[in-house]
């Protein structure tokens, strides 16, 4: 029994759970940090969105079996592994599900379709839409993207900005190209019956889509920083800008140099460079959005 907790729980990805911290975004840059009940009601948020993710990483798991096998990396996976049954997996999911959204609901209407919508559209991506090229990086986006709805639809907002809609987007895209070229590297010339999708990339065309899109994601942060409504009249959030500069520069070495990349959740934990960035980054946007007038 211990150790089918063990694989459940290593099978629910916690590491992945570092994504859903997004949920926090509308709270910190509305300027509501110290408030207690939004703060209460967007941990809520968060445990439900950590159990709803999860749901959707066993459903993959058990989708992707065969498959994951065969992998250098997945096949490590307890339901892969043969640690964790396909049956107990089930059932997990299915509990996992209705507690997500049926607690959802319960704490706000917006916020249940938002982590309904957002387990279906991670549903379609695992069984049809993960083989789209270009769509499937897109639809990986639209999860960042919905994790900052959630946390905005949980409270009421005053000052958050549409434009940390548009740069947590970017971002995304920045990484999930990012992610492709990595398993692309990983897997060398058996990348396409690994992950089928990879066979409609090539590392060149990743490359130039991570220009485009790590540069859009600078100017878009930038005018962030001077033209969003309800920052500090004095610019101050602009002393945020290198840190995402560097942050951004950092993720394109370990992706192009190391050739790391596969698993950004990881790298964000185990950079060191990365993490003391990230962190100043908050560190310095919390004390000017909250102490900068």
């Amino acid at each position: 029994m211990l150790n089918m907790l063990k694989a459940l729980i290593k099978a629910m990805r916690p590491r992945q759970w570092i994504k859903n911290f997004l949920i926090f975004a509308a709270l910190v840059f509305d300027q509501q940090l110290t408030h207690i009940d939004p703060l209460l009601r967007t941990v809520v948020g968060f445990i439900l969105l950590c159990l709803g993710s999860s749901t959707v990483y066993l459903i993959n798991d058990m989708a992707d079996l065969e498959q994951d096998r065969n992998h250098p990396v997945k096949r490590h996976r307890p339901i892969a592994a043969g640690e964790l049954s396909v049956s107990v997996a089930r059932i997990a999911a299915a509990t996992f599900f209705v507690i997500s959204v049926g607690v959802g609901f319960a704490l706000e209407p917006y916020f249940g379709v938002v982590i309904l919508g957002y387990m279906t559209l991670n549903l379609l991506y695992s069984f049809w839409l993960k083989h789209v090229p270009i769509i499937d990086v897109l639809i990986l986006a639209t999860g960042f993207l919905l994790r900052v709805a959630a946390g905005v639809v949980l409270i009421t907002v005053q000052r958050f900005s549409p434009w940390l809609y548009m740069c947590t987007t970017l971002l995304a895209l920045f990484i999930g190209f990012g992610k492709r070229r990595a398993e692309m590297v990983l897997l060398a010339d058996d990348a396409n019956s690994h992950r089928r999708v990879l066979d409609g990339y090539t590392i060149p065309f990743l490359d130039q889509l991570m220009i485009i899109v790590s540069g859009t994601t600078i100017v878009a942060y930038s005018l962030y920083t001077f033209f969003a409504e309800n920052l500090p009249d004095n610019n101050l959030m602009m002393l945020t800008i290198p840190f995402v500069l560097y942050g951004i520069f950092r993720y394109l070495h370990l992706v192009n140099v190391e050739n790391a990349g596969g698993a950004p959740e990881e790298i964000v934990l185990t950079d060191w460079p990365l993490l003391v960035t990230f962190i100043l980054w908050g560190l310095t946007a919390v004390a000017i959005l909250y102490f900068g007038t």
